[in-house]
């Protein structure tokens, strides 16, 4: 899994994308239940090697949350804690976020990003309409109910938010996750379908950008869009597309 999420970074951190500069953004994925692999902190994507992931363990990394430390050096103490190994290495202020999208979003690989498509909404008034359907592929790829998060500070408190909106989900956790002004969030089975999501929810941002532009846009209705993701041949086409790619 090491390998294929170097992969998946150098992908997400592709300058012609557009989808993360620099250190922005961050990857995840499950090693078991109790431990993942998280990008570190001032890590570009771009550049990802092997070296550039910690094995990080998630309870307590998810025990912070409703504990946290007071000041921001503890913090980080706190979370370099979680990290097992040696090194000058410590995990990114999101890693808690990964933590709660493994743990409470069924998630076994983690994307985030910070695409200018996507944020140019998320930074505007129409950020909701990011979670509403607007064509058929965007329902099969990034999920039907899309979660928006308004904006909080990154780190533990952007954690316990997430935390508490996946809880409210119940057992339908969503594969997309807008933040407002901040970004975007992948939560996948395989580095394949993460990388899809992300794809799909730039798409899905020009789209809208467009019919803004062209008078406004019209979205699928929620039943319309629930029907599309509740056929089965859609479900085929998505487990294929997750685990072999397009």
């Amino acid at each position: 899994m090491i390998d294929q999420l170097v992969t998946l970074a150098r992908q997400l951190g592709a300058t012609e994308d557009d989808y993360a500069i620099l250190a922005e953004g961050n990857t995840s994925a499950a090693i078991d239940e109790h431990r993942l692999y998280v990008k570190a902190s001032g890590t570009s994507l771009r550049d990802a090697t092997r070296d550039t992931f910690l094995e990080v363990r998630i309870d307590p990394m998810l025990a912070l949350i409703d504990d946290p430390p007071e000041s921001e050096e503890e913090q980080n103490e706190a979370l370099a804690a979680c990290a097992n190994g040696n090194g000058t290495a410590r995990p990114s202020i999101e890693t808690p976020l990964h933590a709660v999208a493994v743990r409470y979003g069924r998630a076994r690989v983690v994307a985030h990003t910070h695409p200018t498509a996507v944020n140019a909404i998320l930074c505007s008034e129409r950020a909701a309409d990011l979670t509403r359907a607007l064509f058929p592929d965007q329902v099969v790829v990034c999920g039907a109910s899309p979660l928006l998060l308004p904006y909080t500070d990154p780190g533990i408190p952007l954690a316990r938010a997430l935390r508490d909106a996946l809880l409210e989900r119940g057992d339908r956790p969503p594969k997309t996750i807008y933040l407002r002004n901040h970004g975007l969030v992948a939560l996948a089975d395989t580095p394949q379908e993460a990388l899809q999501i992300t794809a799909m929810a730039v798409k899905a941002a020009r789209v809208l950008q467009g019919a803004l532009g062209a008078g406004g846009p019209v979205f699928l209705t929620d039943e319309q869009a629930a029907a599309i993701d509740a056929r089965l041949d859609e479900h085929f086409r998505r487990d294929m597309l997750a685990r072999h790619g397009a």
